[in-house]
């Protein structure tokens, strides 16, 4: 089989080599790439001859895939997937993998952060202190008793409901599947709007589907406390951007704590929440620890190793 990995993973060349060696061992030929291809056409280059694809969370386009005759099989460095034509990859039967569970502790700590961040004004007054200024007009909140409302209870929805409930805060949650340890945390499930309504911080952790694009739009922001604080480390698009920066210049959102937008950084120098109050804004860093880079890179080559052994895991097409 012809292994190719499109993008680097984030670690060590010795982890790399230590990772690929069970492939070439076993015969098959496996080829890593230190850039991130400058332009579908060179990542169509990279890919064409492909058996198997690696990738972490650079599209992989219809129109790239389809000029892969032979390729089975596409191990994602990443739990969501897309970035990925999927009906490109059904329609040739080419089945995908993701890295499930490898920055849960990562994604929910970062989440946590952003929240404590907006409560407390860490960063606003970290510029504060070094522009001369002091604590004044700079008041924070706790968050011991604080309704924290939880949007997906999958794994990292649940450890984000163990962190807060360490914190002493009530949690409601919210999801298309009832898990019995969120409840045994101590979540209540709630419909939607309730959950809006009653909690001081809204932190979204589900996937990106036609379902949820937008699930977070003027009307539901509407619902929110004017005091609320609202934090997004899973998909820039399951909110709007813009309804959420009009709402905090109209003072009607208590701050907003976001990793991810619309589209990857560096962000277009107009982009709404980059002017708005209140806001604490980080590059899609929330999966970034060398804890969960050398995790996800052992799942994503466990991957292909399982399916050339004919076991398909961690299934997403």
């Amino acid at each position: 089989m012809n292994i190719v990995l499109l993008e680097p993973l984030g670690v060590s060349a010795e982890t790399l080599d230590r990772l690929q060696t069970p492939l070439t061992a076993g015969g098959h030929r496996f080829t890593a790439y230190d850039t991130v291809a400058a332009d579908d056409a060179a990542l169509a280059e990279r890919a064409r001859d492909a058996d198997i694809l690696m990738l972490a969370n650079h599209p992989l386009p219809g129109a790239v895939i389809e000029q892969c005759a032979k390729l089975q099989y596409i191990s994602v460095a990443f739990v969501g997937i897309d970035h990925i034509d999927s009906a490109a990859c059904k329609a040739k039967g080419v089945h995908i993998s993701n890295a499930a569970g490898y920055c849960n502790d990562a994604v929910a700590e970062l989440a946590l952060g952003l929240a404590l961040d907006c409560l407390r004004n860490i960063s606003a007054t970290n510029a504060c202190i070094r522009q001369g200024g002091t604590k004044a007009g700079y008041v924070g909140n706790e968050l011991r008793g604080k309704t924290v409302g939880i949007i997906g209870t999958g794994a990292t929805g649940c450890r984000v409901a163990e962190l807060y409930r360490a914190f002493g805060c009530r949690l409601l949650g919210y999801s298309r599947t009832e898990r019995p340890q969120a409840q045994a945390l101590g979540v209540e499930y709630v419909p939607l709007e309730r959950l809006l309504q009653e909690s001081d911080i809204v932190t979204i952790h589900t996937p990106l589907t036609d379902r949820t694009r937008l699930l977070i739009n003027r009307e539901r922001i509407a619902m929110m406390k004017p005091t609320a604080i609202f934090i997004n480390t899973a998909r820039g698009a399951l909110a709007d951007s813009q309804a959420l920066a009009d709402a905090l210049e109209r003072g009607a959102l208590g701050a907003v704590g976001s990793d991810v937008f619309e589209s990857e950084p560096p962000l277009e120098p107009s982009h709404p929440l980059l002017h708005a109050p209140r806001t604490v804004l980080t590059p899609h860093a929330a999966f970034a620890t060398a804890e969960s880079m050398d995790r996800r890179a052992e799942i994503t080559f466990d991957n292909v190793a399982q399916w050339l052994r004919g076991n398909l895991q961690n299934q997403m097409l």
